[in-house]
């Protein structure tokens, strides 16, 4: 068992966003879906093995169909993957850096980015979850103004 927030974003403004993520498909995902597949499962392991959540290294090459959309986009920076983050719809979701590129601010552009993307797309209302134990990623949310609207327990 654990627990996920709800968090959204209403206010009028976002505040501009300093880098430019590209679609994760075509040719960017063929010259990357390696370094995305360990670095994907590198990011959210940790949290999938503390809250039991299996598999605990989610991508394979299932899962690579399942990125290789146009709603995953990548921030290539110097020809190298920094990091990766979902917009599907009005939601932010699997937001992660890669790990060289960690503790730079990186996971806070990739998130402004995606909150001027969606709003580009004609939403108002911006909404993510995240679970409880993430407390970076919580702080990191609250810090650009979303709040909880809701804690669930997920029972496995």
């Amino acid at each position: 068992m654990f627990y996920v927030y709800e968090m959204r974003y209403d206010k009028d403004t976002v505040r501009a966003s300093r880098i430019e993520c590209v679609p994760f498909c075509g040719k960017v995902f063929e010259l990357n879906q390696d370094i995305y597949k360990y670095e994907y499962n590198g990011a959210f392991y940790p949290m999938r093995v503390a809250l039991d959540v299996k598999p605990y290294e989610w991508f394979s090459e299932n899962g690579a169909k399942l990125v290789m959309k146009p709603d995953v986009f990548v921030l290539i920076e110097n020809h190298e993957l920094v990091g990766s983050v979902g917009c599907y719809g009005n939601e932010v979701d699997d937001l992660f850096v890669c790990s060289p590129y960690l503790k730079k601010g990186y996971g806070r552009k990739l998130l402004v980015w995606a909150m001027n993307h969606i709003r580009q797309q004609g939403y108002k209302e911006i909404v993510l979850h995240v679970a409880e134990w993430n407390n970076a990623a919580v702080k990191l949310y609250l810090d650009e103004g979303f709040e909880i609207v809701r804690k669930d327990l997920i029972e496995q």
